[in-house]
């Protein structure tokens, strides 16, 4: 979750860079690592009831969710929470306008990142995107843990190829320092704009 006096940024940033990209009440959001919903309350609230689907990998972190959505007053908004820690085994009923994944990719072996991209693919509408942020570097390197998740940076090519794998074209956005994101990991936080290739840019 982080720093706790950075939790109210975090959630704003996430919910201001959304809608800023083209999310409307009516889209259906597929986030990822939705976690104690952090960024998925204010979500949750704008979008049309049944719209918002969340995947968290921690038994324990989707408890704290449901006590979030609860004391937020939104359990009517019927969203689904489902706990997975093998993207490969998640599939949605209906396909996501956007998929999300704040400060998550980076989490993940890389065997992960592959089977979450795997989900985005088979969940996007043809038009759809998926946007989450990475932690770039020239080599792969693991820089630590936290909650027992990895710390890894990547290069760009490596999303690159197995975003390939998946039908899938990347495209920067901008380092998260210059979208409007307090970070401490400088110009190797970026965020990334994944697609169908052959859809709308």
């Amino acid at each position: 979750m982080g720093p706790a006096h950075l939790w109210e940024v975090k959630r704003r940033f996430q919910f201001e860079f959304l809608t800023s990209r083209g999310l409307r009440p009516q889209s259906r959001l597929l986030d990822i690592g939705c976690g104690t919903l952090r960024g998925g309350i204010p979500l949750i609230e704008y979008l049309r009831t049944g719209h918002y689907l969340g995947v968290e990998a921690r038994a324990q972190a989707l408890v704290e969710a449901r006590k979030e959505l609860a004391d937020a007053g939104l359990e009517h908004k019927r969203p689904l929470l489902i706990e997975a820690d093998d993207p490969a085994q998640v599939h949605v009923s209906e396909p996501v306008d956007f998929a999300w994944a704040f400060s998550v990719l980076f989490h993940m072996q890389d065997e992960t990142v592959d089977a979450c991209l795997g989900l985005v693919a088979r969940s996007l509408t043809e038009d759809g995107v998926f946007y989450a942020n990475v932690g770039l570097g020239d080599r792969r390197e693991q820089q630590g843990e936290w909650q027992g998740f990895p710390v890894i940076s990547r290069a760009r090519e490596f999303y690159t190829s197995l975003a390939a794998g998946r039908g899938l074209a990347v495209a920067d956005v901008g380092r998260l320092d210059t979208l409007g994101h307090p970070t401490e990991a400088g110009g190797r936080s970026m965020m990334l704009r994944f697609s169908r290739v052959g859809g709308r840019a």
